[in-house]
C-alpha cells in the first residue's frame, strides 16, 4: 500500500512535480467520437479550456484493448473527467457503473448533457476534487480506475495512493502521464506495470495492484 514514507519518495520524484509537463503537440480539436460500444461515433465536444488535454483516439483505442473491449459489470472510475472520453468510452462498452469528477463547472455542465443526450443511466458525473472523491470511495470496490489529470499539476501521487485504495485486488488503474514511471516509482505507489504505451507527449501505463 501506499505509505507516508513511500508518499514522500514519490513526491520527490520527475512525474509529479508542477512545470515538468512538456506540452502536447497535437493540433486542437473541437469534437472527438467515442471509439466502440453501443454508442460508437457519437460525438463529444471539446471546450476550449487551459490544460484540458482529451486522450487521444490512438491511445483511447489501445487502452480499451488492453481492457478487453467489453467491461459488462465492471465499477468504473474516472477521477479527471475532463470531456469524458474515457468515462463515456467505458459506459459504451458496458460498463456497470462510471463516476465521472471534475473540478471545472463548464465542463461539469457538458458532461451532463452528454449523460443526458445519450440517456447514459450507468454514469454519475460529480463536481468535485478527483482526488478526495477518490479516497471517499468504498476500499478495494472499484475495477477499473482512470487517472489522466493535467500534466502540470502535482496530484499524480495523492491520486495514486487513493486509487490503489480503492481499486480491487483483481482491478486495473490507467495512468496517463507526461513522462514513464519506473518500476520503482510504481513500486512505492503500491502497483506493477501490465503495459505502456507513448503516443507524443504521453505516457501511457495500465497498472495492477502490487504486493502491499
Amino acid at each position: 500500500m501506499c505509505k507516508a514514507g513511500r508518499w514522500r519518495c514519490l513526491e520527490s520524484a520527475g512525474p509529479m512535480q508542477p512545470g515538468t509537463a512538456r506540452p502536447s503537440q497535437r493540433a486542437p480539436a473541437h469534437e472527438l467520437r467515442i471509439i466502440g460500444g453501443v454508442w460508437k461515433r457519437s460525438k463529444l465536444a471539446i471546450v476550449d479550456k487551459p490544460g484540458l488535454r482529451p486522450t487521444p483516439d490512438r491511445v483511447r483505442e489501445t487502452l480499451f484493448n488492453w481492457l478487453g473491449q467489453d467491461l459488462s459489470g465492471r465499477r468504473c472510475f474516472d477521477a479527471f473527467a475532463g470531456t469524458g472520453a474515457l468515462g463515456f468510452e467505458a459506459a459504451s462498452r458496458g460498463a456497470a457503473s462510471v463516476v465521472m469528477v471534475e473540478q471545472d463547472r463548464a465542463l461539469v455542465l457538458g458532461l451532463r448533457s452528454v449523460r443526458a443526450r445519450l440517456q447514459a443511466a450507468a454514469t454519475q458525473v460529480v463536481r468535485g476534487d478527483g482526488v478526495l472523491e477518490l479516497e471517499r470511495a468504498e476500499p478495494a470496490s472499484l475495477d477499473v480506475v482512470f487517472l489522466d489529470p493535467p500534466f502540470d499539476s502535482a496530484v499524480f501521487a495523492p491520486a495514486l495512493c487513493a486509487a490503489r485504495r480503492a481499486v480491487s485486488p483483481q482491478g486495473v488503474v490507467y495512468l496517463e502521464a507526461p513522462v514513464r514511471w519506473s518500476d520503482t516509482q510504481l513500486e512505492l505507489a503500491g502497483f506493477r506495470l501490465l503495459r505502456f504505451l507513448r503516443a507524443g507527449a504521453v505516457h501511457a501505463h495500465l497498472l495492477a495492484p502490487g504486493t502491499a
